[in-house]
């Protein structure tokens, strides 16, 4: 497979190695961009990178709370200049609100709004605004008690994060919507170590195995060093393992406890997650427009 400047770019800003190392991680891999991550991180000389999803569609993600329940809904546009229509954030609002009694994206595109289905109102929009949009996912999730945050909040309820946290107890001080903010900021890949998954686990074990081969220490030392890292990486990415934002002397889990709550689940959307987008030169788009 040819290696190109594009891919070489992309490796580079994924992981910060410099450009001869990304071109020879790419050649040594052929050209898997997962796998030449790795070789870097085996080498050293990448960033352990905690990758989520490269941030590449507009639009927006919100939130509604009722009796325990919580839904997130993420409702792309093409612009963000889009997301910053109040006639959007209305519909965006709107469709939150309907999540709240359907079960799944699909069952909220039939749901109603007055009456027209989310799938009719989100035509119209299209049609009307000139930009494609769509409902992308949801999330849902229950408990005694659901707090809500959303970060770069562009209107109440909605933004370009958004999250949920689910506890089990009486959460009179706000301890949950303090949790929802450590969320946002440090992203966890699950609630504990028995809901991570098994993939990510692995990979990362391999990884760090192999880093530590590269010491060209005894197989019991090796053995102890990936250990050591692995219980590092798990405290890094479980939510409950995590030094608390709030106060970096206690756990997240701890400090659910000293608020008697029992920390039960989270989902954190954030918007574009995971989606490409094209980069495109918009000098040279102007031009083109004026017939240049």
């Amino acid at each position: 497979m040819a290696i190109t400047a594009a891919m070489v770019k992309e490796l580079r800003d994924t992981t910060g190695a410099g450009m001869m190392d990304a071109k020879k991680a790419l050649t040594e891999t052929g050209g898997d961009m997962e796998a030449a991550i790795d070789w870097l991180r085996t080498k050293g000389l990448a960033k352990a990178a905690k990758k989520s999803g490269r941030t590449a569609a507009e639009g927006l993600v919100a939130v509604a709370v009722r009796d325990g329940q919580g839904v997130a809904v993420e409702v792309n546009s093409e612009t963000d200049f889009v997301a910053k229509n109040e006639e959007f954030q209305q519909m965006v609002r709107d469709i939150a609100n309907a999540a709240l009694d359907a079960g799944d994206v699909e069952a909220l595109k039939q749901a109603k709004i007055g009456d027209k289905t989310v799938e009719e109102i989100l035509t119209e929009k299209i049609a009307k605004i000139g930009e494609n949009m769509t409902l992308r996912r949801m999330a849902r999730i229950e408990g005694d008690s659901v707090a809500a945050y959303v970060h770069n909040a562009a209107a109440e309820g909605m933004g370009k994060i958004a999250v949920l946290v689910a506890v089990k107890g009486d959460d009179a001080q706000g301890f949950g919507r303090q949790v929802a903010m450590h969320v946002a900021a440090t992203n966890p890949a699950s609630l504990s170590e028995a809901d991570l998954d098994p993939a990510l686990v692995e990979r990362e074990r391999a990884v760090l195995s192999e880093q530590a081969r590269e010491s060209g220490k005894p197989e019991q030392v090796i053995e102890k060093m990936v250990e050591g890292r692995m219980k590092k990486f798990l405290e890094e990415v479980t939510l409950l393992n995590q030094k608390f934002v709030m106060n970096p002397d206690v756990t997240v889990g701890e400090a659910a406890k000293e608020a008697g709550v029992e920390i039960t689940g989270f989902v954190r959307l954030a918007v574009g997650e995971g989606i490409e987008k094209k980069e495109e030169d918009f000098a040279a788009e102007v031009a083109k427009t004026l017939g240049n």
